[in-house]
């Protein structure tokens, strides 16, 4: 659940950058060009946030620990494993 709601609220967010992001821009002679730069950069930053966030969610390749260092780890956090 609390994956779809930060999906959600940074949807949310960077549509309001590219919505609202040229209002603040004030009238000149390269207002298209201005109003792009903002959806393009709203877009990008969105896609950028997105691949970053769903990669931790499942990530591809995990820690490489030998025996020894997992035994040692497991006994540090109250769970010794017994050899054999």
């Amino acid at each position: 659940m609390e994956v779809i709601l930060m999906i959600i609220f940074f949807t949310v967010f960077w549509a309001a950058v590219a919505k609202f992001g040229p209002i603040l821009v004030t009238k000149g002679p390269q207002d298209d060009l201005v109003r792009c730069i903002f959806l393009l950069t709203a877009v990008v930053c969105w896609l950028f946030w997105l691949c970053c966030y769903l990669a931790q969610l499942n990530p591809l390749l995990g820690p490489k620990l030998d025996g020894k260092t997992i035994r040692i780890i497991a006994s540090s956090w109250g769970y010794p494993i017994k050899d054999g």
